[in-house]
């Protein structure tokens, strides 16, 4: 499924540095004056060993595409699931094929660990990641709302 000059390698918890700067990309595609300094403390709180993440690289090794997942519970049904905290392709290796692998991977792994469900937040703002997911059968389970206080 991935394309021919590309690979999957799971990561590692010292890709730590990498993966902060792929959180970093990813949030600033949408949120260009946001300097998300607080991400360093998400990957502090979240990312261990337990945090699997995969890499696809091209044959130089160059990383250009990211998957990090977590568990989550589902509130109704009270199972653990896999949750997808990131997916990320670099804009020039998009729509080659590379989500789609990496979204096999996050499937593969939740079917290794007896999960009957993966789960992910995506931006509203974000149509083509939508229709990316929609695309794989994912669909909508709840919305996310907010107010914000003054």
């Amino acid at each position: 499924m991935l394309p021919t000059g590309f690979s999957i390698r799971q990561g590692k918890t010292a890709d730590r540095p990498l993966l902060l700067k792929f959180l970093h990309r990813s949030y600033q595609e949408f949120y260009p004056e946001t300097g998300f300094a607080h991400l360093q403390d998400t990957l502090g709180h979240y990312f261990t060993a337990e945090t699997p993440l995969w890499w696809a690289q091209s044959t130089t090794g160059l990383s250009l595409g990211c998957l990090w997942l977590g568990s989550s519970i589902d509130q109704i049904s009270g199972d653990r699931h896999s949750h997808i905290f990131l997916l990320y392709v670099l804009p020039d290796y998009r729509r080659q094929g590379i989500g789609s692998a990496l979204m096999a991977t996050a499937e593969d792994y939740a079917k290794t660990r007896g999960d009957r469900q993966i789960s992910l937040q995506v931006f509203h703002t974000n149509q083509m990641a939508q229709a990316f997911y929609q695309n794989l059968a994912y669909r909508p389970h709840a919305v996310l709302m907010r107010k914000m206080l003054p």
